[in-house]
């Protein structure tokens, strides 16, 4: 199997937890990998986005001394959106439902990022 079909179905079970409307992996720098939402997301601009949001969140812990950066976690009035270091080059990024409990989330996100990490070689 590919390791882009193995990225695939890590990102097509996490869509088992309800909630989870949609999730890429994309580069450290923003470029897509691979993305699992609907068709009228422009994926590209999501990973894109992503990336900057989770580098400024990075550059911005370090240089108040706060350590590293393990995942950002944006919730709008409708949506939460969690990024998080899938190894070094690469990211998960997952958009759910507002009602969706962190806890089990945050359990799935960091099973599904250590499984992402070990197949991917960019």
């Amino acid at each position: 199997m590919s390791t882009k079909s193995l990225i695939d179905e890590i990102l097509r079970g996490l869509k088992s937890v309800g909630g989870v409307v949609a999730s890429a992996v994309v580069t450290r720098d923003g470029l897509l990998v691979s993305s699992d939402t609907s068709p009228d997301v422009d994926a590209e601009t999501f990973a894109a986005m992503s990336a900057s949001m989770m580098g400024a969140a990075e550059t911005a812990i370090i240089e108040v001394k706060g350590g590293n950066a393990g995942r950002v976690i944006v919730e709008s009035n409708n949506s939460k959106m969690i990024a998080l270091g899938a190894g070094p080059k690469v990211l998960l990024v997952v958009l759910a439902s507002k009602e969706i409990q962190l806890g089990l989330i945050l359990l799935k996100l960091n099973d599904a990022a250590r499984k992402i990490s070990s197949v991917v070689d960019l």
